[in-house]
């Protein structure tokens, strides 16, 4: 079954819709595919005219990498080179889930959707879905964030078929996204591994997974370039975001409250859509009470910080 949002159809997440998907992507195509984290704009990553249109789509620059998003594990070695311990535990640890590895590409790759790097981002989604679309076409995605440049990520079907409308052939509807921020990110082409984006697999997870192989952790997130989501502004509302450490630093104006301290995960599965309806309802100031510096409360403040950074 499909609807119809503006320009953009909306199909289900069952075989038909798979079916669809697969189509739209094996004829250059993109479309909005649901994962765990945020949905995804879609295109065959071995097809750099789709690639293209992808960067066209979103307005984003060309230097910046995609995630290449892959149907199993096995996978990532047709696709990196020199892959190593560290990288290895991690990836079993963790995949399927929300953790991309920064890994040497090998030439096949396209350089397209690495943004001319020799490096390769690559992550297994968690999502039946999206697994079956990858699978079935055969061949890695590509999928950043299904928005424009710069603004709120999307977490469900109709936020992806509001930003983009027209400019893609579908969205797969897989329902709300259960994480709803985008994947931790960890550069593993350096001897000590850099965590360069936090996200739901948090620090602590990182450094556990990889104390057997003997290998500390970085934690740099400089290098804008380098991986998605470093720019200092980014995932940003139209309302200015004003940060609070402390219930008691809010002030008693008639501004609403986003509360991201109370619930961890409920704050990140909800974050992206709570920002949507507070631009939709025209508030041009939102104070937010920010989480904890520990677990999941790292990716929350790293998304608001630059969701509240200033453009100019």
């Amino acid at each position: 079954m499909a609807t119809a949002v503006g320009m953009t159809r909306i199909v289900a997440a069952d075989e038909p819709g798979v079916a669809a998907a697969v189509a739209a992507l094996a004829q250059g195509e993109l479309i909005g595919l649901p994962t765990e984290t945020v949905y995804g704009l879609a295109a065959d990553a071995t097809n750099d005219d789709a690639l293209r249109r992808v960067f066209e789509v979103k307005g984003r620059p060309t230097g910046h990498p995609l995630i290449v998003h892959i149907a199993d594990a096995s996978w990532l070695d047709a696709l990196a080179l020199d892959v190593s311990p560290a990288c290895r535990a991690l990836v079993e640890h963790a995949w399927p889930g929300p953790l991309t590895v920064v890994v040497r590409a090998r030439d096949t790759v396209s350089r397209v959707a690495t943004g001319g790097r020799d490096t390769v981002a690559v992550r297994m989604p968690a999502h039946g879905a999206a697994l079956a679309i990858i699978a079935r076409l055969g061949r890695p995605v590509a999928a950043p964030s299904a928005n424009r440049f710069g603004g709120v990520s999307p977490t469900t079907a109709r936020h992806v078929a509001d930003d983009l409308g027209e400019d893609i052939a579908l969205v797969v509807d897989g329902g709300a996204c259960d994480i709803g921020v985008e994947s931790t990110i960890v550069d593993c082409t350096l001897e000590q591994p850099e965590i360069l984006r936090p996200g739901a697999v948090t620090q602590d997870d990182v450094r556990r997974i990889v104390a057997p192989s003997g290998t500390s952790i970085g934690e740099g997130v400089t290098g804008e370039s380098r991986a998605p989501g470093m720019l200092a502004r980014h995932y940003a509302p139209a309302a200015k975001l004003v940060l609070h450490e402390t219930a008691a630093s809010l002030p008693s104006d008639a501004n609403p409250v986003l509360d991201c301290a109370s619930d961890l995960v409920e704050a990140a599965r909800t974050l992206y859509a709570r920002l949507r309806e507070h631009d939709a309802a025209g508030h041009a100031v939102v104070h937010v009470l920010m989480p904890p510096a520990r677990g999941l409360g790292h990716a929350l403040r790293d998304r608001l910080r630059k969701a509240a950074s200033s453009a100019d």
